[in-house]
């Protein structure tokens, strides 16, 4: 009597590995969360007074000593600082914003288009929300050679010149061949959000950490939309 054939062994499947990738949107909503508060942190720790002197001292440096309602430089200089500042405004980044959305648009780069409108509203809320919560007011150890109603804390036109500008930059990274082309790319961008956080305090309409705060803020918000692109938009 023959013996019958013995089962054939079923291979057994390896257990599925455990997920290394990162989740990069809980990574990226993290980010956003430690940045806000950040800089909510450091709004009350300019409120209480840490900064004043450095404020005072920086502000005063740009006046004429014992005349601080006059600015240094020759006549036609605050003329030309409020056309640079005028770069920040909310008006000409909205421009700026809009064109930049249509042209991409119309070339059909729809991710790019999202990021772009996404970036720089989101950010504008994020720096109105920010401004709502310290309440700084305004300088009133100068002239003022323009008058503004809102809080001072951050400069919402150093914030938003960055997050506008350096998104733009990074933008066309993909579009620039060579290190040289990107690196004047950015070198513009970051000459432009510059020269317009630096007028602020030249105009004596924001404090010094206003402004340091609101490059730090946009230049991160922007660093952080980047890499958002990279991760989640080029990888599909």
């Amino acid at each position: 009597m023959e013996t019958p054939p013995p089962d054939p062994v079923v291979a057994l499947k390896p257990e599925a590995a455990v997920s290394r990738r990162i989740p990069w949107p809980i990574v990226a909503l993290a980010a956003v969360a430690v940045l806000l508060l950040g800089l909510v942190w450091f709004g009350h720790e300019v409120l209480d007074g840490d900064t004043a002197e450095i404020d005072r001292a920086i502000m005063l440096a740009m006046r004429v000593p014992g005349r601080p309602e006059q600015p240094l430089g020759p006549h036609w200089l605050p003329a030309a600082v409020r056309d640079v500042t005028a770069l920040g405004s909310t008006t000409v980044l909205t421009m700026v914003v809009a064109i930049t959305a249509c042209f991409l648009a119309l070339q059909r780069r729809w991710r790019s288009t999202v990021l772009v409108l996404a970036a720089t509203i989101l950010g504008s809320l994020a720096v109105t929300l920010v401004k709502a919560l310290v309440a700084r007011s305004r300088p009133d150890l100068v002239g003022r050679l323009m008058e503004e109603a809102s809080h001072s804390f951050p400069s919402g036109h150093a914030a938003n010149s960055a997050i506008v500008y350096l998104t733009l930059a990074t933008l066309l990274f993909p579009l620039v061949r060579g290190w040289r082309m990107r690196g004047f790319v950015l070198a513009v961008a970051m000459l432009l959000v510059g020269a317009i956080g630096a007028s602020r305090i030249y105009l004596g309409v924001h404090w010094p950490s206003d402004v340091l705060a609101g490059w730090a803020f946009g230049s991160c918000w922007a660093l952080l939309w980047w890499g958002v692109e990279l991760k989640l938009f080029r990888t599909r």
